[in-house]
């Protein structure tokens, strides 16, 4: 029987499924002179390059939206009780 291949690409999207270990792990989320996105250490696709100073900002740009959002749903359960609002429309 054919072995599959652990690890490739498939129309430019890269793919691993070695098991990971520690030092590939750590070693794939910081590596300096690299871009921003870098190939997973396991699994399907690209991540973000902590060695990057885009990442960072796209991380806090990311957690800013999530405060925002969260942030906006408290006001807005707080104004929940206003009750029913009438539309009055005029037909002249």
């Amino acid at each position: 029987m054919v072995e599959k291949p652990q690890s490739g690409e498939i129309l430019g999207v890269p793919y691993n499924f070695d098991r990971p270990s520690v030092g590939r792990m750590l070693s794939s989320y910081f590596q300096p002179g690299e871009g921003m996105l870098v190939k997973k250490p396991f699994g399907i696709g690209y991540t973000l390059n902590l060695a990057s100073w885009r990442s960072w900002v796209v991380l806090l740009v990311a957690g800013a939206l999530l405060w925002h959002e969260q942030k906006g749903k408290t006001a807005s359960e707080s104004n929940d009780d206003d009750g029913p609002v009438e539309v009055i429309v005029d037909d002249d």
